[in-house]
């Protein structure tokens, strides 16, 4: 053993030791009212809300931190249930991907899903890490510990599995909102299980959140072992308490239901432990008999011009989206305007990055005549996206049925989102 590795192994097995004590803190929940009284309701254009101004305060304090111009109205759009908004509690909260440019979602404008559970005020220096189950050495990390090991920082997606096309949505962020891309920072996973030692016979690892109702969620060990993340850090701060402060377990690819927020324990075992979550929406009970579904599909959505917009020229426009796939990077993305019976190759603005949002580009010369936009992504392992019909077939069962929500594998679509173009040029969810 070199000294180096000596040195390093000394300091984790010290900092496991001078933790192990101190447990696992949990804070108590803070009100959510005010945050919720600027964020637009579902139904409601986010750039026609309240927005943009100064926050209050002390001047000193918002120019130490900085705010954005007071033209500027962009805001999330959210549903609540109001059996859990009379608790404050916080539902859905959508990025809205129309009014974005560029692939990095800023971070106060990345999606919540929260499964009704008000995110945790977590005193950091109290929040521990603790790595156990079928290990040599059960480790326990503070946030401080964490931070001083060698960090790793990956651009990378994030999706609700629940993210899909909606016949009934008015607008891309209602659909499609479930998504976002950051730069997130923190300790690749596969460190602390290598210190801990993970036993032969482990073939999982179980992720436990630290809110009310203690998130758990089930992920092979491989890839646990190959590119998962213990992150503190997004796009180049810490994370935002509704997304995990002050740790969260990043699993590139996967659904977004394995990054477990407010992460504080990772237990290692030999068996899937098939949690509340997993038993009641995340598993899907169907014909083929799959199981579990982990990296997502190829995917892609035109954002402009999209549901709810208007075209007031005939002539030149850009027709723009995001693309994205678990399974890798973007090759390639192909738009239609004739509802797909042709298709034409979209630029790709880069950097086109592994399991990253990836924008495209194509332009159009709309002659004032009705039209169907559609995308569809292909990726590098060559999985192309398919339409509804495709995506349903697969899961054995109807169009209807996973528009209904009543198919096993509803949840899980990747299929092609069409956008109807009328000859006044409004823009409807053409999807049926």
């Amino acid at each position: 053993m070199t000294e180096k590795k000596a040195s390093r192994r000394c300091f984790l097995r010290q900092a496991s030791l001078a933790s192990m004590a101190a447990g696992i803190a949990v804070g108590t929940a803070p009100a959510l009212k005010a945050q919720m009284e600027m964020m637009p309701s579902a139904g409601t254009a986010a750039a026609s809300s309240p927005g943009g101004a100064a926050p209050p305060g002390n001047p000193t304090d918002r120019l130490a931190y900085g705010v954005r111009s007071r033209h500027e109205k962009t805001l999330r759009s959210f549903d609540v249930d109001p059996l859990h908004m009379h608790f404050g509690r916080m539902m859905n909260v959508y990025t809205p991907l129309q009014d974005l440019v560029g692939s990095i979602t800023p971070t106060s404008l990345h999606f919540v899903s929260a499964h009704g559970y008000v995110p945790p005020d977590i005193e950091p220096t109290s929040h521990r890490l603790m790595i156990q189950g079928m290990v040599d050495r059960p480790l326990v990390f503070t946030v401080d510990e964490l931070k001083q090991l060698p960090a790793t920082s990956r651009i990378m997606y994030l999706e609700c599995q629940a993210n899909r096309p909606e016949y009934k949505a008015e607008r891309v962020d209602l659909s499609f909102g479930k998504t976002a891309c950051v730069q997130w920072t923190g300790v690749l996973l596969s460190v602390l299980l290598k210190e801990a030692g993970v036993r032969a016979d482990a073939k999982w690892i179980v992720a436990e959140g630290s809110e009310n109702g203690r998130m758990t969620k089930s992920t092979p060990l491989s890839k646990a072992m190959d590119d998962a993340l213990i992150a503190y850090g997004m796009n180049g701060e810490a994370i935002r308490p509704e997304n995990g402060y002050p740790l969260r377990l990043l699993v590139p690819g996967f659904e977004a239901i394995h990054s477990v927020k407010w992460v504080r324990q990772i237990k290692v075992t030999d068996r899937p432990y098939m949690g509340f979550q997993e038993l009641s929406r995340y598993s899907p009970r169907n014909p083929k008999g799959i199981e579990f579904t982990f990296a997502q599909g190829a995917k892609s959505v035109i954002t402009n011009p999209s549901a709810g917009q208007q075209l007031t020229r005939q002539g030149f426009h850009e027709i723009r989206g995001l693309a994205w796939s678990g399974g890798g990077r973007v090759s390639k993305v192909e738009v239609s305007v004739d509802g797909g019976k042709s298709w034409k190759e979209a630029a790709l603005q880069g950097p086109v990055l592994p399991v990253a949002h990836t924008r495209f580009t194509l332009p159009w010369n709309w002659n004032g005549e009705e039209a169907m936009l559609m995308s569809r992504c292909t990726d590098e392992l060559g999985e192309v996206q398919p339409t509804l019909a495709q995506f349903a077939k697969f899961w054995g069962a109807t169009s209807a049925e996973f528009l209904a929500g009543t198919a096993s594998g509803a949840g899980h679509s990747n299929s092609i989102q069409p956008w109807g173009v009328r000859k006044d040029g409004s823009i409807y969810n053409a999807i049926s």
